[in-house]
């Protein structure tokens, strides 16, 4: 039996909701060796991080720009 079938054979063994797993992980897998989807996946997951690192920071810029509003450091 070469790998192939075994891993068919292995992946028959599991639970449907298991099977489904694999089959996200086998498509990560094409998506990575076909250079220009991993590149797309790659700037999309980037630009993800990015987003929520700065929406992160969000909520304590408005509450410090709330709190100088209520000073009257500021006005709006």
């Amino acid at each position: 039996m070469n790998v192939r079938e075994e891993t068919i054979s292995k992946i028959n063994q599991l639970p449907e909701e298991l099977v489904g797993e694999v089959n996200n992980f086998v498509s990560f897998l094409l998506m990575k060796h076909d250079r220009e989807n991993w590149q797309l996946w790659d700037l999309f997951s980037e630009g993800k991080n990015l987003a929520e690192s700065d929406f992160s920071d969000y909520l304590s810029n408005l509450e410090e720009y709330e709190e100088r509003l209520a000073r009257r450091e500021i006005q709006w």
